[in-house]
């Protein structure tokens, strides 16, 4: 596709990977992109470059608009590598006046190239520059998600260069909100936050908050990741203050591991009891459902319950990943409770529970049943009225 002037002077100049299919340890069968920005002034600027294999396709966008060489200015949002893989080459092809970063950018550029000897110029939160007829304001924003991470404020066109904030990792020739399906796009938004953002959830808020006192009129938000935000603005900060707050639907999931079906028979029960209650509730069977996206439907539900069988004194293999990679995220503020079956030894329900204690889980009466073998009738009840219990600890939240 060409080159998209996304306002007078301001050029998308990213990479699309249609092929990707994992990302962080979560899979994105949409693909990604690799948004960068060249910003045409008196003090020619170009802000982020792309996953090195993408350097040539960054590099063919810029010379539709200009010589490369006339680049004064690189700014550099967040070190990782899908945004600075193509970094050494791009400082060779342009060799910029200065090099703009956080001070824990700089730390992290000469930890991943070994370069010293860049024009490095560091900046914190409320410096400014003049690129000319523009300026721009800088925002650190550690640990989202990265140390490194700021966003630049182009302050007359009002845009916000976000990094990988409001981003998402979805493949397409189309640029902006408003050319897209928004339902789609919002769901891959969600993920994107369910499987990178959701551990940093405070400091979320804490930027929000930033943002809102800075008084910054933002007329366009612009990731690194993505489609790039001039309609829907409020869709996507409201989503982002929802999900960092906790708010989520009163509705459950049964995440379970089965190995001859017992446990799946126990999470059926389970799941008759939620409904009996009348909480919507979904069953999701780790040897059919990938981690990440289970993890985005956390991210959207109140209750919580687990189940797998006993397996060498441990969980299931699928649930053991599973559960490494939850705490990872840091889930919060759920109703929880556990069940499972087993054959001799019976360790996994008190993994499953110790694992929601560690998160904080809200942990309902009785919460927790295991029984040998295949269920009997009354074990199946007794999980039905775990699920009951469940439901109503969501409905009484």
């Amino acid at each position: 596709m060409a080159t998209c002037e996304i306002a007078k002077g301001v050029y998308w100049v990213g990479a699309i990977d249609w092929d990707v299919r994992s990302f962080h340890g979560y899979s994105t069968n949409r693909g990604t992109t690799y948004n960068a920005y060249l910003i045409v002034d008196e003090k020619v600027t170009l802000i982020d470059c792309v996953k090195a294999p993408f350097f040539d396709e960054q590099v063919r966008r810029i010379k539709e608009i200009i010589d490369p060489a006339k680049i004064d200015y690189l700014i550099v949002n967040h070190v990782e590598m899908d945004h600075s893989g193509g970094l050494p080459r791009m400082m060779e092809l342009i060799k910029p006046e200065k090099l703009f970063c956080s001070p824990m950018g700089q730390k992290a550029i000469i930890d991943h190239f070994h370069r010293e000897d860049w024009p490095f110029a560091v900046v914190k939160t409320g410096d400014d520059l003049s690129l000319g007829q523009r300026r721009v304001q800088f925002l650190e924003t550690r640990m989202l998600h990265w140390p490194d991470s700021m966003f630049t404020y182009l302050q007359d066109e009002k845009i916000l260069f976000s990094s990988d904030a409001f981003g998402e990792h979805y493949a397409s020739s189309e640029r902006f909100d408003d050319q897209v399906n928004l339902p789609v796009v919002m769901e891959h938004c969600a993920k994107y936050y369910a499987n990178i953002l959701y551990p940093y959830s405070p400091l979320v808020q804490k930027l929000l908050q930033t943002v809102a006192s800075l008084k910054l009129d933002i007329k366009m938000i612009a990731p690194d990741h993505g489609i790039i935000w001039r309609d829907k603005l409020n869709t996507i900060i409201e989503a982002y203050d929802a999900w960092s707050s906790g708010k989520c639907a009163d509705k459950a999931l049964v995440i379970f591991n089965t190995m001859w079906h017992s446990t799946e028979k126990m999470a059926q029960a389970v799941m008759r009891g939620l409904e009996d209650t009348g909480v919507p509730t979904e069953l999701l069977n780790l040897d059919a459902c990938h981690r990440s996206d289970v993890m985005t439907e956390i991210l959207r539900a109140k209750g919580v319950v687990l189940g797998s069988s006993t397996i060498n004194n441990g969980l299931l293999p699928e649930m053991a990943g599973f559960i490494s990679y939850m705490k990872g995220l840091k889930p919060f503020d759920k109703i929880g409770a556990t069940f499972g079956s087993f054959g001799w030894s019976g360790e996994a329900v008190g993994l499953l529970t110790q694992a929601m204690t560690d998160l904080h889980f809200t942990l309902v009466d009785d919460s927790s049943i295991k029984h040998k073998y295949v269920p009997t009738q009354q074990a199946l009840d007794q999980c039905a009225a775990l699920g009951k219990r469940v439901g109503e600890a969501i409905n009484n939240h």
